[in-house]
């Protein structure tokens, strides 16, 4: 089952946020072979999307770190998204390891 936590946005500002991804008995993961995705969404069900970077730094830390550029959080609507973040392993099986929701805050300075 995937870990739930809430990411904050600026809208056209840099986000960046790390997650550490966990097993069964909260021990780090080494994520050694494995590689990650992420995608955001108005709701579950919004056909548009918009990916993060994702990124596995060093494996044996379990950190994913998600990334979004500011002229893609430029774009993004204000208000409340849904996200998660899935590792693929080596022997293409997918594992759901965060969710939750996203609260993009509008810009003022443009």
């Amino acid at each position: 089952m995937a870990t739930s936590y809430n990411l904050f946005i600026d809208q056209g500002a840099t986000f960046s946020a790390n997650v550490t991804v966990k097993d069964n008995t909260n021990s780090v993961r080494d994520l050694s072979g494995f590689t990650s995705r992420s995608q955001m969404r108005r709701s579950h069900y919004s056909s548009n999307s918009t990916a993060f970077t994702t990124t596995i730094g060093t494996p044996a830390s379990g950190n994913v770190t998600l990334s979004l550029t500011d002229a893609v959080t430029a774009n993004l609507k204000p208000g409340r998204h849904v996200y998660d973040v899935e590792i693929i392993s080596s022997a293409n099986v997918v594992e759901r390891v965060y969710e939750g929701i996203v609260t993009v805050y509008p810009e003022v300075t443009r």
